[in-house]
């Protein structure tokens, strides 16, 4: 009995999930057309794929640069284990300084759209 139970909740859980979503996303277009603003043409965050694109990308090339640290042998560790410190360091590191361009691209670009009005 306890074998088929998880899997039935999981698929409930997963549809009441998409459902909410969608009737949430209905509401939302619904209030916004009683306030007279069109959702089509509204856009809540227009630097989301810049800044989402600049984090991969930035941890990405973090976690390149442990590899090559870690495959190098700058680094003498005695156990592999201490050498995972490095990875999410770096990771970290370089996800911030991706949003930290990230930040300044949407700045300037906000500054330009100020002088342009």
């Amino acid at each position: 009995m306890e074998g088929i139970l998880v899997p039935i909740l999981i698929c409930l859980g997963f549809f009441a999930m998409v459902f909410g979503i969608v009737y949430m996303s209905k509401r939302e277009n619904l209030a916004m057309i009683e306030k007279g603003m069109n959702p089509k043409t509204y856009s809540a965050a227009p630097h989301r794929s810049l800044k989402w694109g600049l984090l991969l990308v930035g941890a990405g090339l973090g976690l390149l640069l442990a590899f090559m640290l870690h495959h190098s042998g700058i680094f003498k560790v005695q156990d592999e284990d201490e050498f995972s410190a490095i990875y999410f360091a770096l990771i970290g590191i370089g996800g911030g300084l991706g949003l930290i361009l990230s930040y300044r691209i949407e700045k300037k670009d906000t500054e330009n759209n100020r002088i342009e009005r």
